[in-house]
C-alpha cells in the first residue's frame, strides 16, 4: 500500500473518521486554542482554585502580560475560565475553571507530565550530531 492508501485507511479508522467534515475547521481551531502552550499551563494552575491575575502571571512563568490578558480572554470566550470581578477598593478580579475547563485539567496535566518526563530525550533528539571522519 502506498503512503496516500495508508493515510486514507488511518483517516478513516482514527479519531478524524468521527468528526463530521463540516466540523473540521471548528475542531482545528479549538484543538489550536487547547493545545497552546499558554493555555495549558493557564489550565494546569486554576485546577487548585481562582486566582489573581497577578498570581496567575507568577505561576506561568515567562508569559507575558499581553499574553496572559489575550489567552484568559480567550479562555474565557470558549467558556473554558470564568472572570469574577469584585466591587471592592482596590478592585479585585479573579479567574476560576469552568467545569467545561476542569473536564480538560486531566488530559493537560499528562501531556505536561509527560513532556516534563521526556524532555531530555527529546532534547537529546534534536541536538545536532557530531559525525568523526
Amino acid at each position: 500500500m502506498d503512503t496516500a492508501g495508508r493515510a486514507k485507511a488511518a483517516a478513516a479508522g482514527g479519531p478524524c473518521a468521527r468528526i463530521p467534515a463540516e466540523q473540521m475547521d471548528f475542531v482545528r481551531q479549538i484543538l489550536d486554542r487547547v493545545g497552546d502552550k499558554w493555555s495549558m499551563l493557564v489550565i494546569s494552575v486554576l485546577e487548585a482554585g481562582p486566582l489573581r491575575y497577578t498570581e496567575l502571571q507568577r505561576a506561568v512563568p515567562g508569559i507575558s502580560q499581553r499574553m496572559l490578558s489575550l489567552t484568559m480572554s480567550r479562555l474565557q470566550q470558549d467558556g473554558l475560565v470564568t472572570r469574577t470581578a469584585y466591587a471592592e477598593v482596590p478592585p479585585r478580579v479573579e479567574y476560576a475553571l469552568t467545569p467545561l475547563g476542569g473536564s480538560l485539567h486531566h488530559v493537560v496535566t499528562s501531556l505536561i507530565t509527560w513532556v516534563a518526563e521526556h524532555h531530555a530525550q527529546i532534547r537529546e533528539h534534536r541536538s545536532p550530531t557530531t559525525t568523526t571522519p
